[in-house]
């Protein structure tokens, strides 16, 4: 389905249940704080959709787990997962109405209520430590009136009328929301839809045809998921070009939350929940050995990573027997790192697109963890292209944001060269901003930096007032040797200066780039002024930097002076008018 015609189908529905939930929230004033709000409608949320996609074969399941007691047999899981026609089930005689028949004993019945899921639902609900929840709630006399508005008609969550889209849709609005009430960043738990559809329409653009040729099975890998739409939207991408591809998701998140949401909306997919893992990915991986077909994320920007430094530096130390070996970054910032996690999890055929700001493109000077990791890309080949995205973008941010699509196998024609789009005057004007999301990507976009990047020339493309810029470079143009040029230390007189008989050397660092005989610059730049300087060829290291803005710069000369002048005449001319008025002189 295209992505304009599944904004229009799923709005009304997104908006109306966000807007109920939210007002749900209403009866948690004065209780909670705003910003606590959602430890109790995210989780009931993700409750009442087990409970309504459950709700058409619940007799069923309470049928034959009657009859499985009887035959006294203890191994029941799979027949009950095959009556309620999923990997879950509930086997209490409650429902969320029956619930309200019994108000007296309302806390004891929904725990008892609860206790009756498959253990896999369980797992996801301690995952919000709920339970002290439902203590508050009954506490404070509320814990009936929350439930009670959950099971209205507009607050039905089953999957036959509210879909993955869809529910992904409503986590996320509401997240953002609670997100906002606490000032914390929105943006680290997911990642607005059009940049996703952006990201992977990049992914598979090249390979359309053949996928649709042969069809697809693929392993699709998300290494910071939050509520995995990441996925849910490249699988979207993929399921177009192939109606029947065998898809199979896996992903990390190390928040409770985000991620007790990722493996619901798993398990109700009819997907491998247990693919879904919490921890920490830099310092507990839970994919060790495995490889992906894709790898699609937007790990956290400039959060340090300290309290994984251990764990981290020890990894590092196997060299290519783990993901750190081409370097660290500094400890301020982590995003780096998640770059090599991705790097090191991808097959032999396998395609890459990550979000990162712009530090990862120069930060760090030659022989630096930073410089070191983007020369791992280079050197390796495998940085296909760097997009520029427009500012203001992204929910808690408006810094200039970049994807970087990594392949490990490169179509002849890229082999030895990375693509640079400028996509950051490719946007449509929100009509109403979310957070500091205030432009965004519409199909149209979507597909002129598409067609930029399939047709990878040095080009230029417009449409509709929306601009588009492709320029292609050898790797080695993002590479340069950095040298110490040396000199005796002189006097006022010109005399060499000496320590205890040596003479003293002063020094300076030069920049060389790589494709630049280092000789012939000495010549042409430093020896017609210093000509007894010498290069210290101990010190001389090959650094890598990706300077995107100056690729992209362009020259706008001043204002002739006699233009300016006659503004500030013009302006001064006005200002004494108004002062006359003013004076009413």
């Amino acid at each position: 389905m295209k992505q304009l015609e599944l904004e229009k189908r799923t709005s009304v529905n997104v908006q109306e249940k966000a807007d109920l939930i939210w007002a749900i929230a209403d009866k948690l004033v004065g209780i909670y704080k705003p910003h606590e709000y959602g430890n109790v409608i995210l989780p009931m949320c993700v409750i009442k959709r087990f409970s309504d996609t459950l709700a058409p074969t619940k007799a069923a399941v309470l049928a034959k787990n009657a009859e499985l007691e009887r035959r006294k047999i203890a191994v029941k899981s799979s027949q009950l997962c095959a009556a309620s026609g999923y990997d879950f089930y509930n086997v209490s005689p409650f429902s969320f109405e029956s619930l309200r028949s019994t108000p007296e004993q309302i806390a004891e019945n929904f725990r008892f209520y609860l206790q009756g899921f498959s253990e896999n639902v369980i797992d996801i609900i301690q995952k919000f430590n709920f339970d002290n929840e439902i203590t508050k709630l009954a506490d404070n006399g509320i814990l009936f009136s929350v439930i009670d508005e959950f099971c209205t008609k507009k607050a039905y969550l089953g999957a036959d009328a509210v879909s993955a889209v869809d529910m992904g849709y409503v986590f996320e609005e509401l997240v953002r929301k609670f997100s906002e009430s606490y000032d914390e960043h929105a943006g680290a738990h997911f990642t607005a839809r059009d940049i996703i559809y952006m990201m992977a329409e990049l992914l598979v653009a090249p390979n359309k045809a053949e996928l649709r040729k042969n069809g697809i099975t693929a392993m699709l890998y998300d290494m910071a998921m939050g509520t995995s739409q990441m996925l849910d939207c490249l699988a979207e991408k993929l399921l177009e070009i192939d109606p029947e591809a065998d898809l199979h998701f896996f992903g990390q998140e190390l928040n409770e939350q985000t991620f007790a949401i990722a493996k619901a909306n798993m398990l109700i997919r009819g997907e491998h929940a247990d693919n879904m893992k919490h921890g920490n990915t830099l310092s507990d991986d839970k994919f060790g050995g495995y490889l992906f077909d894709y790898v699609i994320s937007n790990p956290p920007f400039g959060i340090e990573w300290k309290n994984e430094k251990k764990a981290v530096e020890a990894e590092a130390r196997q060299g290519d027997a783990g993901r750190f070996g081409a370097g660290l970054p500094s400890v301020g910032d982590s995003q780096q790192l998640f770059l090599l996690n991705g790097v090191a999890k991808l097959k032999d055929s396998g395609r890459m697109a990550i979000i990162q700001n712009g530090s990862p493109l120069f930060k760090g000077d030659a022989g630096s963890g930073e410089s070191e990791i983007r020369g791992f890309l280079l050197e390796n080949d495998w940085l296909e292209a760097v997009v520029q995205l427009p500012n203001d973008m992204f929910y808690n941010t408006g810094i200039s944001t970049y994807i970087w699509l990594v392949s490990k196998n490169k179509a002849r024609e890229r082999r030895g060269k990375v693509q640079l789009i400028d996509a950051s005057r490719c946007f449509e004007k929100r009509r109403k901003s979310l957070g500091n999301k205030r432009n965004e990507f519409t199909e149209r976009c979507i597909a002129l930096v598409a067609k930029a990047y399939l047709e990878f020339s040095d080009a230029a493309y417009s449409e509709a007032g929306k601009i588009v810029e492709s320029k292609i470079r050898d790797n080695d143009d993002f590479k340069f040797t950095k040298i110490t040029v040396e000199r005796p230390l002189r006097d006022e007189n010109g005399a060499p200066v000496l320590k205890k008989g040596k003479p003293q050397i002063e020094s300076d660092t030069e920049s060389v780039p790589f494709k630049e005989d280092v000789g012939a610059y000495m010549r042409k730049n430093v020896l017609p002024y210093v000509p007894d300087a010498k290069i210290n060829p101990k010190k001389t290291k090959i650094g890598y930097e990706i300077p995107f803005t100056r690729e992209f710069y362009k020259y706008v000369p001043p204002r002739p002076s006699a233009e300016i002048f006659e503004e500030l005449r013009r302006l001064g001319a006005q200002e004494a008018e108004l002062m006359k008025k003013i004076l009413g002189k």
